[in-house]
């Protein structure tokens, strides 16, 4: 398993016709990013995908402000039965997908921390209603779920 570094850089497609958007404006903010969308590249069965293609309005519990969350993935592909499947993907680091505790951290951590996660959970609950809107999966994975 890699771990997760601070790798940021364009990526270019070896299917570009899969690819919903710019391919010239493909931008990964991680190399957990970055090995998923290889993945949704070279899989067969992934028949287009997009990344920070779709725009969420949601409000931000911080500032009570409208703002935009663009989930990291859209795929479209055809599931094991043969069915074509849409979801939305968010890629997050596996401590970032789970309520932050307390135990041993600084005020300062624990408050980042807090703010940070109930930013994702506004955004995340948003994706969840659009998803289910418009008959979409909604899947947020980590480190741990990349390639399950």
């Amino acid at each position: 398993m890699r771990t997760e570094g601070h790798s940021k850089g364009k990526f270019t497609p070896r299917y570009p016709e899969k690819y919903v958007g710019n391919i010239n404006k493909i931008i990964y903010r991680s190399s957990w990013e970055l090995d998923f969308m290889k993945f949704l590249d070279n899989n067969t069965e992934v028949i287009k995908w997009g990344s920070e293609c779709i725009a969420i309005k949601y409000i931000k519990p911080t500032t009570g402000r409208v703002h935009k969350y663009y989930p990291d993935f859209y795929v479209e592909y055809y599931n094991s039965k043969g069915k074509i499947v849409q979801d939305l993907v968010e890629v997050k680091p596996e401590k970032q997908i789970k309520k932050p505790t307390i135990r041993g951290k600084s005020k300062k951590t624990q408050l980042y921390e807090a703010l940070t996660w109930s930013v994702n959970m506004a955004k995340w609950r948003e994706a969840e209603l659009f998803c289910h809107k418009y008959g979409f999966n909604w899947k947020i994975i980590s480190e741990k779920g990349i390639f399950r």
